[in-house]
C-alpha cells in the first residue's frame, strides 16, 4: 500500500513542479513585477525527521518556494514563497499535495 502513496506523491510532485515552473516563467517574462513575496509559517503534522526532511526538500525543489527553517520543536516550517496572495492557499496546497501522502508513508 505504501508504494501507491509513494507513486502518488511522485506524480503530485511532478504536477506541482510543472505548474510552478509555468507560474515562475510567467513572472519572469512579464513586463511588470506583480509578485507579492512573503514568508509563511506552515504547521506540520509529520512526526519523523525523515518525513519532515522530505517535505522541506519537496517544497524547496518546487520553483517559487524555499524552506528557510524548521522550528526547534520540528512542528513549523518557515517557507519563502514568490507570491503570497493568500497564505491559506499556500498551506492548503502543501498539505493536499505533499503532506497527506507523507503522512501515509510515515505510518
Amino acid at each position: 500500500m505504501k508504494i501507491l502513496y509513494a507513486m502518488k506523491l511522485g506524480a503530485l510532485f511532478a504536477y506541482e513542479l510543472l505548474m510552478s515552473n509555468i507560474a515562475v516563467a510567467r513572472v519572469v517574462l512579464s513586463p511588470r513585477l506583480t509578485i507579492r513575496p512573503g514568508i509563511v509559517a506552515y504547521r506540520t503534522d509529520l512526526k519523523s525527521q525523515t518525513a519532515i526532511t522530505w517535505l522541506a526538500n519537496l517544497i524547496t525543489l518546487t520553483p517559487g518556494t524555499l524552506t528557510l527553517a524548521v522550528s526547534d520543536d520540528q512542528r513549523v516550517l518557515y517557507i519563502h514563497t514568490l507570491n503570497v496572495d493568500d497564505p491559506n492557499e499556500v498551506t492548503s496546497s502543501i498539505r493536499r499535495s505533499f503532506e497527506a501522502n507523507l503522512l501515509e508513508l510515515e505510518k
